[in-house]
């Protein structure tokens, strides 16, 4: 689904990224950890096209978007949370999921207004009723008409998730989704993640420092350490790796 080819990436002399290679399978949570600094923000920003990496590919259904810009890949199907709330906090909680909704909009909403055609109208029904379906999905809907900025961060979070989801994205990037919550909102979040990935077939690939978390949902794991990827494989494997337990897990014998 989503596929990872000697991927690099540099800024002056600092190299982020360093021949990063995997692929995300369709309907599969992927993890990205690795210590501050890996490289894992900055390969997010090269997936989602933020970043343009000095060489290598990003595929995405068998086809090169490496040089697509981001809003043209989020038209694609590719969503992503970031890992610092990017909501817009002077508009409610509905209105920020609409604007998610916007971006896989088929067509122009003021044409669609103006001239009110049947594909518009089709278009503009679907629309709200996923925005209903995610609100109703996140258990948010007590919270629908709340500015942004009356809400306690875990709720936020959800929010943001919640506008990633009206993209119907087909892949999904969470940017450290449950970073600075407590135990019930790091559980709530994890519950949602493993229920978008089971009930909507969506391919997840996410960076997380919650370790207990990553092992616990993800099929597979990434593990970068400086730019470079030092190990790939399940849960089971990574954790056993050396070089892992050595770089990330700070083990070392």
């Amino acid at each position: 689904m989503l596929k990872i080819e000697d991927l690099h990436l540099s800024f002056g002399g600092i190299k982020a990224l360093q021949g990063v290679n995997f692929e995300a399978n369709a309907g599969e949570i992927t993890g990205v950890i690795g210590p501050n600094g890996a490289g894992k923000t900055s390969l997010f920003n090269a997936i989602s096209g933020f970043y343009k990496p000095d060489r290598g590919r990003v595929s995405f259904e068998g086809e090169d978007i490496t040089t697509l810009s981001p809003d043209k890949r989020a038209g694609l199907g590719l969503a992503r949370t970031f890992q610092n709330i990017a909501l817009f906090r002077g508009m409610t909680v509905l209105d920020n999921i609409k604007l998610g909704g916007h971006t896989r909009l088929n067509t122009n909403v003021w044409q669609a207004l103006r001239y009110f055609g049947s594909a518009q109208k089709a278009e503009l029904e679907l629309r709200r009723e996923i925005e209903e379906q995610v609100i109703d999905f996140l258990e948010i809907d007590h919270i629908r008409k709340y500015p942004i900025t009356m809400l306690p961060y875990g709720l936020q979070k959800r929010v943001e998730l919640g506008r990633a989801l009206a993209m119907r994205p087909k892949v999904l990037l969470l940017d450290e989704p449950v970073a600075g919550m407590n135990r019930e909102e790091t559980a709530d979040m994890a519950r949602f993640i493993l229920d978008v990935q089971e009930q909507f077939g969506t391919t997840i690939l996410l960076v997380e420092h919650d370790m207990h978390m990553v092992m616990d949902i993800c099929s597979r794991i990434v593990v970068l350490n400086f730019g470079q990827q030092i190990a790939s494989g399940t849960p089971e494997e990574v954790s056993k790796d050396p070089a892992v337990i050595e770089a990330y897990l700070g083990a070392a014998a």
